[in-house]
């Protein structure tokens, strides 16, 4: 799609470097997901851009789908990362990132879920807002470790929660940083990326506000990383601007079809209406597509467009 064939070729070419002595760290081209929990139907895929295919570069982009708990008790998460552009070890941040706000909402599920069930807002985008805070506090406590400036090792990062619960329809999203949230409804698409205004709440640690007082349980995990700060002639030092968080908290319809993706899809999905209408043709009536006409409709080309690619969506009975 677009004013002419994309530039690169349509396949991968080349593989990223391999070091025999970290196997560990390569990352596939292609990643797939899917389930299916009470009336929701979820999709996932995260594939390396045309650019980074032809250049040999690992995917920047991470995906992490998980259950946590059983039952209709179970709380899903998607978590969405990508890598700061031109900086080694993108990858590895963005994996990261997935792992820690992994641990920390599975740590948390069961509280998480009573508060989507009983619609506590203020609750579950407090504690969200914290735990977020929290996970790329610890992701720039290891770019010190590894002698890194913050911006050197960071990573966008936006994830969602899905009740299993068949009574719940509600879908919470949150995160920091560039991407998507899309909505699908009566074959129009809505762009519900909540904006900045809409993302102020109470001050959170991590992010310009003074500590509060720590709980008796403890939570000051962002608080002392043990990360120096150079002498600055100003006092005090000026923090290095922060991406918001943002937070949405939606009910859904049935035939609704939620997406969140990363910039790569998003930035097409906003750029050229051409892709937008082949979506609304491909899963505006037909429901939710097998794993494999997924990936194909999330791969198709748009000229100018070669980022690496991640979606999830979820399809409402």
């Amino acid at each position: 799609m677009g004013d002419g064939p994309p530039t690169y070729e349509a396949e991968p070419t080349v593989l990223p470097a391999a070091d025999p002595d970290d196997l560990g760290d390569l990352v596939a081209d292609t990643v797939l997901d899917g389930a299916r929990y009470g009336s929701s139907t979820l999709r996932a895929a995260s594939v390396r851009g045309d650019s980074a295919r032809y250049r040999g570069d690992p995917r920047r982009d991470a995906l992490l789908t998980a259950r946590f708990g059983t039952g209709e008790n179970a709380l899903v998460l998607v978590a969405v990362a990508t890598g700061a552009r031109a900086t080694p070890g993108a990858h590895r941040a963005a994996a990261e990132a997935c792992q820690w706000i992994g641990r920390a909402v599975g740590r948390s599920h069961r509280r998480l879920a009573e508060d989507i069930r009983a619609a506590r807002r203020g609750d579950l985008k407090s504690g969200l807002h914290r735990l977020t805070d929290r996970s790329l506090g610890r992701l720039r406590a290891h770019a010190a470790d590894l002698g890194l400036e913050p911006d050197e090792y960071a990573a966008s990062l936006r994830c969602l929660l899905l009740p299993a619960d068949p009574e719940c329809r509600t879908r919470v999203f949150f995160g920091v940083g560039g991407g998507g949230l899309f909505r699908l409804r009566d074959g129009a698409w809505q762009d519900i990326e909540p904006s900045v205004a809409d993302a102020v709440g109470d001050a959170v640690v991590g992010f310009g506000s003074p500590p509060p007082d720590t709980p008796e349980e403890g939570d000051r995990l962002t608080m002392d990383l043990g990360i120096t700060t150079p002498p600055s002639p100003y006092e005090p030092a000026p923090e290095q601007p922060r991406d918001p968080f943002r937070f949405r908290a939606s009910v859904a319809r049935p035939g609704d079809a939620l997406v969140l993706c990363s910039g790569g899809l998003a930035e097409p999905l906003r750029g050229e209406p051409e892709l937008s209408e082949h979506l609304t043709r491909r899963w505006h009536k037909s429901g939710p597509p097998g794993l494999a006409a997924f990936l194909a409709d999330i791969q198709v080309r748009v000229k100018g467009y070669a980022d690496d690619r991640t979606a999830a969506a979820v399809w409402e009975a």
